[in-house]
């Protein structure tokens, strides 16, 4: 063996023994995934990851961990770490700890986030900070990537520069003995200026693609696929429009740089059931499950309004389940039984509905630290595990789509998965796969060559997750009731063909209520219908801030166009009830903004609203209609619930700056939670003769004195 490929020999056996700690926080298996990926590629480029979820603390120690730490973290609700980080973040933010406490620490995190909530990965910043406060270092700059634009824009590039910058991790804290007898070392800084050029924007309303110049790696997980011949069709291709199954040049004509092939790790059999019953009791969750029946359900809005909304009753007397108003909880739902029925077909599975999926880990797999999706229950048929267990409308990552290639027998479709799948294509991948809302059924429909093993999609499918419902009324009001407000989501899906869907929660509740259900005359209480009582798990949601104030006096201003209004009717419902106990208590000022198309047809609780107003325990209603032809003039220049706030910015100000009031917005991320911060900094502006900077100051103090709340979602 020559001397330049002992050295090099050497120090690839070296690079081999180079550990990092790799943890993530998530909280629906996003980070999780990624981190996964992450220890994937880590024996590839010689390191070895020691990967846990940062709740398992008894399996790593950061007090006395000597190796770079390498951390993903998601962000949830409006700007928490996820659930199984909440014991570490309330651990590291004891302030008794020494302002050393991890001086010993160098470590890379990646954050995830979406832009469209106020705290734009937060979860990552709360944890990023923390660690930074107390010592800890940064050997690689933290990423925020927005699922709003798609993870992908920064995950992939980070991913591909922490491999340069753990490698520049070790050599300059092991110095040049790590590498003797090969070239002469750079110095770290130039090291790091030729290994790693990368610039992390953390701009949050923006995401730029990160690029890093490595030329000089090659790596094993990047597949160059030649381009297709030009020859071997005539047709012009100009003339045609890219689709999900067709590319246009230049990437119908491009290399690819395709993704490693993530390694498959189940064996599935599948065993006849001796017919027994199966339950949602089945489901596995972290939090208790409560079966209650729907006792009323009710259409708030009329038939031509652009959203039909629900209002649905719970029963839950004969349990020990309890909220406050504000609070939120979860329902468990199913997927559509007609997707479920249209996959196993498309599977050739549906003869084999019943039979029991029995999971084991392969004995030759190369995925390390592979273990049983916890999210599948054990003895369940394939027809429960698709119902009640699976995302099967999960929008596929890219790392699937590489995964279902090796099952693409036609190599036309091949080539477009491939596409699909690799940084040439992310583009078409944004544009006719998640932008397009396509999920694995509309994808096997689109390539009918394409036949993964069952095993395949129990690898890939994410748990199906319990959707959030905001509670919609007190329990001081509605005893051993709990009510809650939704739209019936309908949204377009345009892949491979136009179809309307219905949301996978809202479509089944609509659903299920259609027999007790009755017509927008919400006042009406006794008039339900004669029908069984349906049934469904709800699990309680960890507790937020999103709470009235202990002290009552407190003035409050509560923001909730459409559904958005549904928290603040447990609040209204709450206050009525402790003005009644405390007659000649001290109540503070309550204003409510809300707003909705037009007001005969989605003015949602218009009569209980009234009500409230009447009796003094709503003391400012200011109403916005967006689609009517406005009435007054106040009307005309209030078409949205921000320019209402606009409208009476004084008094709003006088409450929150003067009054130390609270404010409360609840409803759309994407555009009005926007909106109405953005009127709150010019009304502060300008009642306080102050610059636009200095505003967003003071409304960011609001928000960590917990007086400026949010409950939003996109």
């Amino acid at each position: 063996m020559s001397k330049e490929k002992k050295n090099l020999f050497t120090v690839t056996c070296r690079e081999v023994m180079r550990r990092f700690l790799l943890l993530y926080a998530t909280q629906q298996g996003q980070a999780k995934a990624i981190a996964e990926e992450i220890c994937e590629q880590a024996v590839v480029h010689g390191f070895s990851a020691d990967l846990h979820c940062i709740s398992e603390s008894s399996k790593y120690d950061l007090k006395t961990e000597t190796a770079p730490l390498v951390v993903v973290v998601s962000t949830t609700g409006t700007g928490d770490p996820p659930d199984t980080a909440r014991k570490f973040v309330k651990e590291i933010q004891n302030q008794t700890l020494p302002v050393d406490f991890f001086a010993h620490l160098r470590y890379g995190l990646l954050g995830l986030g979406d832009s469209e909530y106020t705290y734009f990965c937060n979860g990552g910043k709360i944890i990023d900070k923390r660690l930074q406060e107390l010592g800890a270092r940064h050997f690689y700059d933290t990423g925020h990537a927005d699922d709003c634009v798609g993870l992908e824009l920064v995950v992939e590039p980070w991913i591909a520069g922490l491999w340069p910058a753990l490698r520049e991790h070790f050599r300059s804290s092991r110095g040049q003995e790590e590498i003797s007898g090969t070239a002469p070392v750079a110095s770290p800084a130039s090291s790091r200026t030729d290994l790693v050029k990368s610039e992390l924007l953390h701009i949050e309303s923006q995401v730029e693609l990160l690029r890093f110049n490595d030329s000089g790696r090659k790596d094993s997980e990047v597949l160059k696929q030649n381009a297709v011949n030009s020859n071997q069709s005539n047709v012009l291709i100009e003339d045609f429009e890219s689709s999900l199954t067709r590319s246009v040049p230049p990437l119908s004509q491009a290399s690819l740089n395709v993704p490693a092939l993530p390694p498959e790790y189940l064996q599935v059999h599948l065993q006849e059931s001796l017919g027994q019953e199966e339950s949602q009791a089945s489901v596995t969750s972290a939090d208790p499950i409560f079966q209650v029946p729907i006792s009323k359900a009710v259409q708030l809005t009329t038939n031509d309004a652009v959203k039909t909304t629900l209002l649905v009753e719970l029963d839950i007397s004969k349990t020990d389940f309890s909220y406050q108003p504000g609070d939120a909880f979860s329902v468990i739902c199913p997927n559509s039984d007609s997707e479920v029925q249209s996959l196993l077909q498309r599977l050739q599975l549906e003869d084999k509905r019943e039979h029991y999926v029995l999971l084991k880990i392969k004995t030759d797999t190369k995925k390390k630290g592979a273990a049983l999706p916890q999210h599948i229950p054990a003895r369940c048929s394939l027809q429960f595990i698709f119902t009640w267990c699976l995302e099967i409308r999960a929008i596929p990552k890219k790392a699937f789509l590489r995964a279902l290639v090796d099952y693409t027998s036609d190599s036309a479709e091949k080539r477009r998965l491939q596409e699909l799948c690799s940084k040439q294509g992310a583009a078409d991948y944004s544009r006719f796969v998640r932008d397009a809302c396509a999920c694995l059924l509309d994808l096997l429909l689109a390539f009918p060559s394409c036949q993964p093993p069952l095993s395949l999609l129990l690898e890939h499918l994410p748990k199906l997750q319990p959707r959030p419902y905001s509670c919609a009324s007190s329990s001081l009001f509605h005893p051993g009731k709990l009510h809650f407000v939704f739209n019936v989501v309908e949204f377009l899906s345009t892949a491979p063909t136009e179809v309307l869907r219905k949301g996978v929660c809202t479509g089944w509740l609509a659903l299920l209520v259609a027999s007790v259900l009755q017509p927008n005359t919400y006042a009406s209480h006794e008039d339900s219908r004669k029908a069984v009582a349906p049934k469904i798990s709800i699990s309680p949601r960890t507790a937020n801030y999103f709470h009235l104030p202990n002290d009552p006096s407190i003035p409050i201003i509560m923001v909730g166009p459409g559904t958005g209004i549904a928290p603040f009717i447990g609040f209204l419902q709450h206050r009525e009830k402790l003005q009644e106990q405390h007659p000649d208590g001290n109540f503070g000022a309550v204003w409510l903004f809300f707003g909705c198309r037009h007001r005969d047809r989605d003015y949602l609780f218009r009569k209980e609203l009234r009500h409230f107003l009447k009796h003094g325990i709503l003391t400012h209603l200011k109403v916005s209609f967006s689609r009517d032809a406005p009435v007054g003039e106040e009307e005309a220049t209030a078409k949205y619930v921000q320019d209402n706030i606009q409208l009476h910015g004084q008094e709003v100000v006088r409450i929150l700056l003067h009054e130390n009031g609270c404010i409360y917005v609840c409803g759309d991320a994407k555009n009005m939670a926007k909106d109405v911060h953005d009127a709150l900094v010019e009304i502060i502006s300008k009642e306080i003769g102050v610059e636009k900077l200095e505003a967003m100051k003071t409304l960011a103090t609001l928000k960590e004195d917990k007086r400026y709340l949010q409950d939003i979602w996109s």
